[in-house]
């Protein structure tokens, strides 16, 4: 179902942000769903489109995390660290919200199509500010950021080029008195550039899920939270290859390589570990822990 609100009956979040919206249209598969959303914590997780494998097991597992405990995720359903952070929390068995930058009916990236409707069937809601069979112009991309920012309680960025679009996000959460979070990358990769760049400028650096809590003015769970795994190997192995992927290695034939083993026993355990879920395929040969 698709609903209408006009600006005086907007989230008070979104009246209040510079140049609101007009009016919202916003399709749930329950009338109550976006109220409640609304009464939730929310962490907009945006980044790069060409997301790096850092940057996929970053954002994969910071969102999976946040939805786990209850919070929303919300961003914009584009490729990259958009999508993975809404698949993770769907994952995740939690609630997601995205905000399209055309018309609820028409998602934008088509391909995208499934995502879009899981995340409805899980409860969340698509987001847009533009009415039934209105085109989607390349200004509504930037102004869509404006509405992802305004509707989160704090801006995480997980990953993004010197030039990234997601910095307009950040712009706009600055604009709007809320915080921005930015996870360190690798000072010789371009894709982590913007978010270097952001934390010398005064954001917050993201080393855990504890430090996003903080943020929200949440209690942490107690136990203590990084980007590391605790998870173990069932034999050396196996642990061998998760220490690995703990160091960054993520490239399945750069793991084969660094791990020593031959090709026969490195896919014996590498299966053994996805088939005891402590490891996951991002794609393209790309592994990342659970």
């Amino acid at each position: 179902m698709i609903q209408t609100i006009t600006l005086p009956d907007l989230p008070g979040c979104l009246r209040e942000i510079p140049s609101p919206p007009k009016q919202l249209y916003i399709s749930t598969e329950d009338a109550e769903a976006f109220a409640g959303l609304m009464q939730r914590p929310r962490v907009a997780i945006v980044g790069s489109r060409r997301v790096s494998a850092y940057g996929q097991a970053v954002t994969s597992r910071l969102a999976g995390e946040l939805a786990a405990q209850g919070v929303v995720i919300v961003s914009g359903l584009a490729i990259g660290v958009d999508a993975i952070a809404h698949r993770a929390a769907l994952e995740a068995g939690g609630l997601t919200l995205a905000v399209l930058p055309g018309p609820v009916e028409q998602v934008y990236p088509r391909s995208h199509m499934t995502l879009a409707r899981h995340l409805l069937e899980s409860g969340g809601a698509l987001v847009s500010e533009y009415p039934a069979d209105t085109f989607s112009y390349k200004q509504n991309f930037v102004a869509r950021n404006r509405i992802v920012a305004g509707l989160s309680n704090v801006l995480l960025i997980t990953e993004a080029a010197i030039n990234s679009g997601t910095l307009h996000t950040a712009r706009f959460a600055l604009e709007q008195g809320i915080d921005v979070l930015a996870i360190p990358g690798n000072i010789t990769s371009p894709t982590s550039a913007g978010t270097n760049n952001l934390l010398k400028s005064g954001a917050t650096p993201v080393t855990g899920i504890d430090d996003i809590l903080y943020a929200l003015n949440l209690m942490p769970t107690g136990k203590k939270s990084s980007l590391r795994s605790r998870v173990k190997g069932a034999n050396a192995e196996e642990q061998h290859i998760i220490n690995l992927l703990e160091q960054g290695v993520s490239d399945g034939n750069q793991l084969l390589t660094a791990s020593g083993l031959s090709v026969d026993q490195f896919n014996h355990h590498l299966t053994m570990l996805e088939i005891t879920t402590k490891i996951r395929p991002l794609g393209a040969n790309i592994w990342a822990l659970r």
